[in-house]
């Protein structure tokens, strides 16, 4: 098989990239390079700006491939560019849409392929929304080989899945872990979320690849584990071997407190809601799949590998201070309603 991926040195096409190349299939990237020091030995390398289409064009030739996928698509107009560019020129275009994009608030928890889309908190998934129906507009119409897929919330060794964080990255949290200081948990922790190990990710997304019943389809690939917020937190103390102290918070107290922090979107657009995703159509049309990688041991993977690499330590003071300030408000409150009742 021969793909080419628009991106794929991020969380997810990362290990796809990997699999991909372990295989023996021949896989081409375009990026502009900045991070080719990742890049698995094996790999073509087209550096380029995929925004400057003219020079993309030139660039490609009269190449052709069996999969183009583009996981750095956030707008329908960077879609019409893709269009423009591999109409004929690939067996299977691939959209990588999100499952945030899925109906909020849920009217059921459990979520298939055909829980409707809308989510009126959060810009990112209406975008990827309107994507997918310019997209899916071009398969009925003209037979664009359009295969949509929705991720909801993968990691991998870099970065710990969190449902608050900075904009920095996830180690601010485990450095408080670490320091003995609370860390903020929205709601009562006790919604249902399913986190997902990227190569399990990319065992799915490879056999959707060059896969003849994926044309025209959407497709949620997931881990089928669910865990509760307060089980995934412990779990990271545990693989810290620290105790959790832990605060909760509702999300939209988390939205009104802060106007750097995207938490209206993040939570109450997505985290904050219970989901347990149904992987059956996945499992169709990809037969022997299932996630092998349990969450306690993914993150424990991810913590030690946190801890042993530098470079993934990336402070985040004013996210701390956010964090300090939080938490002073709300057992600053707490104790002030106390003491109204004692009167």
């Amino acid at each position: 098989m021969r793909a080419l991926f628009i991106g794929g040195t991020g969380t997810i096409s990362a290990a796809i990239s990997r699999q991909l190349l372990e295989e023996g299939h021949e896989l081409y990237l375009i990026n502009r390079g900045n991070r080719s020091e990742t890049l698995p030995e094996g790999v073509h390398s087209i550096i380029a700006d995929i925004g400057d289409e003219d020079r993309v064009k030139e660039l490609l030739g009269d190449m052709k491939f069996d999969v183009v996928a583009d996981f750095i698509a956030f707008q329908k107009k960077q879609l019409e560019r893709d269009y423009r560019l591999f109409k004929g020129r690939c067996s299977q275009f691939i959209f990588i849409s999100s499952a945030s994009a899925y109906q909020k608030p849920l009217s059921d928890y459990r979520i298939t392929e055909g829980t409707p889309l809308s989510n009126p908190y959060w810009e990112y998934s209406r975008n990827k929304i309107e994507g997918e129906e310019y997209l899916m507009k071009l398969y009925r119409e003209e037979g664009f080989p359009v295969t949509i897929v929705r991720p909801s919330h993968t990691y991998d060794e870099r970065s710990v899945p969190l449902g608050v964080h900075g904009d920095k990255g996830s180690y601010q949290v485990i450095k408080r872990m670490m320091e003995g200081k609370p860390v903020i948990i929205h709601g009562d922790g006790t919604s249902l979320w399913t986190m997902t190990h990227n190569s399990d990710f990319a065992r799915g997304f490879i056999g959707l690849m060059d896969n003849i019943h994926a044309i025209g389809e959407a497709v949620q690939i997931t881990s089928d584990e669910s865990l509760t917020w307060n089980q995934a937190y412990e779990a990271i103390a545990r693989a810290l071997d620290v105790p959790l102290i832990a605060i909760h918070v509702s999300s939209e107290f988390l939205d009104a407190s802060s106007d750097e922090y995207d938490f209206k979107g993040g939570l109450i657009g997505d985290k904050a809601n219970t989901v347990v995703f149904d992987n059956q159509k996945l499992k169709r049309l990809v037969p022997g799949f299932t996630a092998k990688v349990r969450y306690d041991q993914g993150i424990r993977q991810t913590v030690d590998y946190i801890l042993s690499h530098p470079e993934c330590q990336r402070e985040d003071l004013e996210f701390d201070a956010w964090c300090d300030a939080v938490v002073d408000a709300i057992t600053e409150a707490a104790e002030k309603v106390k003491s109204v009742r004692k009167k």
